[in-house]
């Protein structure tokens, strides 16, 4: 059998592009969700798309294949190519090619009996092996392609005519769509438009370019209609850790990490009554369901939740929240440190205590998700205070081990600062 390197599934692709190019490199021999057969086959279709930038490293577990992409050199996320490779069959393909030769300008507006005619007798009738099409299947091709907003249908009379929808021109909007789909959620929408109108240079560069985002398109777009139309939606979850579940949902909002690109929405869990956050790139599908009334109460109530909310993260106990307070000393000069904390302080406040000193306070549902960010001020801390104490005891054992570990000695303060 030929080599096909276009798909039916794209979540079957999107498992083997996620397994190796997202999570981690893993050789052959790891991959034991699919054959080795399976495996070589998605493997070498993903090489038809990305092979110039792929690369490959000799372990004693095998060999790994990873991305390697420099955002200078690759303006565009190659990842959209994975969804610009969906197979059809001859007769779909042969079909469209004819439905807009026959319906060539918006001027043309034919019956489905009309268009009929027409591909029988000067479409079909000479080819050597005949190909037929049935009135419900040119029927069903319309009303995909009415409903894509490729056609128009205009009702006159009884009858119903159609006609190739108006086209736009987007010269002038390049500039718009370069943008769009690197940065935007579900910003493939944007490289298929440009692939359009492509041939006007590339206006941006990005020094961070999250491109993994683009395989889970789909799942976001699912998520924008529902929430749009204030919807619930089944969401089937893979996690990395729970296994396979399914639940029904309200979805709220999306939120996407400034650091990792990562994408997360927020949702109401209608199985436990309460807000719950869910990885778009674990999710394996979206099912929309019915209108939910609550949908603008919920929405409020995420968004009051949210002046506690430092990243995703949400207490089991939604009312009750844990303090962080950190003192940073700056010396003369270091202004830029003032300004660092007024740009990320995020639900937190700024004060000077005194001509050197910045104390920086928040109320959060989980301190946790702050400690990376504590972390970087550790070398200005004079004083650390969690309303947690298990959760400051820890993260003050955090900074011994790391201190032991590049061999330099630590002394407490007894005001909770540090010192090495």
């Amino acid at each position: 059998m030929a080599y096909n390197e276009r798909i039916k599934s794209f979540e079957r692709i999107r498992e083997y592009m996620r397994e190796f190019y997202v999570y981690g490199f893993k050789s052959r021999e790891q991959f034991s969700q699919k054959s080795a057969r399976s495996y070589d086959d998605e493997k070498r279709r993903v090489e038809s798309w990305l092979g110039d930038y792929m690369g490959f490293s000799q372990t004693p577990d095998g060999k790994n294949c990873f991305l390697s992409i420099d955002s200078r050199a690759c303006p565009h996320n190659p990842l959209f190519r994975a969804w610009k490779t969906s197979s059809f069959t001859d007769g779909d393909i042969t079909l469209h090619f004819i439905l807009f030769d026959i319906l060539h300008s918006p001027d043309v507006a034919m019956t489905v009996s009309e268009i009929m005619d027409e591909m029988n007798n000067r479409y079909l009738s000479f080819f050597e092996e005949p190909i037929s099409v049935d009135d419900s299947t040119l029927r069903k091709k319309l009303k995909e392609y009415t409903e894509a907003g490729l056609l128009q249908a205009e009702k006159e009379g009884r009858q119903v005519l159609y006609r190739r929808a108006e086209d736009t021109d987007l010269s002038e909007h390049t500039d718009l769509l370069d943008f769009f789909s690197e940065i935007a959620p579900c910003g493939v929408i944007g490289s298929f438009l440009l692939d359009k109108g492509r041939g006007a240079p590339e206006a941006f560069t990005f020094k961070h370019h999250y491109i993994t985002h683009a395989l889970d398109s789909e799942a976001l777009c699912d998520l924008f209609l529902a929430m749009r139309e204030k919807r619930e939606v089944t969401l089937e979850n893979q996690s990395r850790r729970g296994g396979l579940t399914r639940d029904r949902v309200v979805p709220l909002r999306i939120y996407i990490s400034a650091q990792s690109g990562r994408q997360y929405v927020l949702v109401f869990c209608l199985r436990m009554k309460k807000i719950r956050v869910f990885r778009t790139d674990y999710l394996r599908s979206v099912e929309i369901g019915e209108q939910n009334n609550r949908f603008n109460e919920l929405r409020e109530k995420l968004d009051r939740m949210c002046q506690h909310m430092w990243g995703v993260m949400t207490r089991k106990n939604e009312s009750r929240t844990q303090r962080v307070l950190f003192d940073v000393h700056i010396d003369d000069g270091e202004e830029y440190i003032i300004q660092r904390l007024e740009r990320e302080k995020r639900c937190g406040t700024v004060e000077r205590l005194d001509e050197h000193t910045l104390r920086f306070t928040a109320d959060v549902y989980d301190p946790t998700e702050l400690n990376p960010w504590i972390r970087s001020y550790l070398c200005r801390i004079v004083n650390l205070e969690f309303s947690d104490r298990e959760q400051e005891e820890q993260f003050r054992a955090d900074f011994r081990a790391m201190a032991q570990m590049y061999g330099m000695e630590t002394e407490s303060k007894a005001d909770g600062g540090y010192a090495t």
